[in-house]
């Protein structure tokens, strides 16, 4: 299926590792142009440099800590104008009420909760005036399947979900899309940070985490290929009448009502 995206123009944020990289080669593949953003800039030139030699696509870097209004703004500053942007940048960190002070709650929320707002509310502005654009966020099923074990990513999630909505539910009168993205868990490296904490919640030991993949559907985490793709679809022409809506992927765990 061609999805329509070839010399489009995407800025995807946390984009080093996991769920963003898998985004910007699925992105690269289909013929777009990108801007990565994330803190570690040794590991995007060097997904630049596969990238452009596999693609042929037009990638810039843009090495920053984005945890502050001002670092996302002046993010949108040095990017510039894009038909696509996908929110992906996030750290909140795991643990129940009682684990989670406020600083790190706060550090957490300021990455993706605040970081997601400012961001979209810079490009919103911008496509709204151009009359076309769409903002995937890629949000997490912690906030329609709450946790009390991740109480910061749950309340997060579940206000990003409620942004995506209220925003996404408008947006297409002026020519935009806003969609939401939850996976549930995924095969990356802050997969294994959240189950270590997990394991330790539940068994005393954060070296039993691999144990939990018997609580998977399928026995198996999602790839962060698979949430990629998904993400890559619902940003595409072929998807034009979708907005104001999440879409989760995590095997059915939201729905049987499991805490995994």
């Amino acid at each position: 299926m061609d999805l329509k995206l070839r010399g489009q123009s995407v800025l995807i944020t946390g984009a080093s590792k996991g769920i963003g990289l898998a985004c910007a080669e699925s992105f690269a593949a289909e013929g777009c142009d990108l801007h990565l953003a994330a803190r570690s800039a040794p590991a995007m030139e060097a997904a630049k440099a596969d990238l452009e030699a596999r693609h042929g696509a037009r990638i810039t870097v843009h090495a920053a800590d984005l945890s502050d209004d001002s670092a996302m703004r002046a993010l949108a500053d040095a990017v510039g104008d894009v038909d696509i942007l996908v929110n992906n940048a996030g750290d909140i960190p795991a643990g129940p009420l009682d684990a989670v002070d406020d600083a790190a709650w706060r550090r957490g929320w300021d990455l993706k909760v605040f970081g997601y707002i400012s961001l979209t509310r810079a490009y919103h502005a911008r496509m709204v005036a151009r009359g076309h654009g769409v903002i995937v966020n890629d949000i997490g099923n912690s906030g329609e399947n709450f946790d009390a074990r991740y109480i910061a990513g749950s309340s997060g999630n579940a206000a990003l979900m409620a942004f995506t909505r209220a925003l996404g539910g408008a947006s297409l009168d002026h020519g935009v899309r806003v969609v939401g993205v939850n996976p549930g868990p995924v095969a990356t490296e802050r997969m294994v940070k959240l189950m270590k904490r997990r394991a330790t919640d539940l068994f005393g030991d954060e070296g039993r985490w691999e144990e939990l993949f018997d609580k998977y559907p399928g026995k198996r985490p999602a790839t962060a290929e698979e949430v990629a793709d998904l993400i890559v679809f619902l940003a595409s022409p072929r998807a034009g009448y979708i907005t104001g809506t999440i879409v989760t992927i995590d095997g059915g765990i939201a729905s049987r009502g499991s805490i995994i």
